[in-house]
């Protein structure tokens, strides 16, 4: 079935942060800190960056690809939060890049009547736009938390600034373009300082 006028523009928004807005962003900070600072704590109530990078991957996981997608839950969450690395950051960016690339794949085969469907996610009744928002809400407040903690162990502005839009990603640029480009690369639109 085809996806009405109105859940086909939320899910290619989720999809669209999750892989051209989140992911680069934290990709971008594992590329920039070496595997003891990756590792660093700041004190021990606190996470790492590559606790916080487990811990998207075992997000998306959990509420997409096993909650949505109907593959096994083989999720371990403390030990997204107990490991100490280091795992080298080539595997912590492959895993994230590779479980953003299939909770998108299964967002894209949703119908609207899997959207508006309940499903028990980690003992929470959701339904699935509810559940596709979480992933999108819960990258980008620990992607917020990782780009800070990447600042203050690098003392560099990462040129992070903006947003871009499905649009920008086709070359369009929707509103005024700095033209800076940031630390991946990428042209980004942004708002004045």
């Amino acid at each position: 079935m085809a996806k009405s006028r109105l859940t086909h523009p939320l899910i290619a928004q989720a999809q669209h942060v999750l892989r051209h807005v989140y992911l680069p962003r934290v990709v971008a900070c594992l590329q920039e800190l070496s595997p003891e600072q990756i590792w660093w704590r700041p004190n021990a109530v606190s996470n790492s960056v590559g606790n916080l990078a487990l811990h998207l991957t075992g997000n998306a996981r959990q509420w997409i690809i096993s909650g949505l997608g109907g593959a096994a839950d083989v999720r371990r969450r403390d030990q997204e939060f107990s490991e100490r690395g280091p795992l080298p950051p080539r595997i912590l960016t492959s895993r994230l890049r590779k479980t953003v690339e299939k909770a998108c794949r299964v967002l894209a085969k949703l119908s609207p009547e899997d959207l508006a469907r309940v499903y028990t996610i980690q003992k929470f009744r959701v339904t699935g736009m509810e559940a596709a928002f979480h992933v999108a809400e819960h990258f980008s407040h620990h992607a917020g938390q990782i780009i800070l903690l990447t600042k203050m162990l690098t003392g560099r502005d990462l040129k992070l600034r903006g947003f871009r839009t499905r649009e920008s990603e086709k070359g369009e640029i929707c509103l005024p373009c700095s033209g800076e480009e940031n630390a991946i690369g990428a042209r980004e639109l942004a708002w004045p300082a």
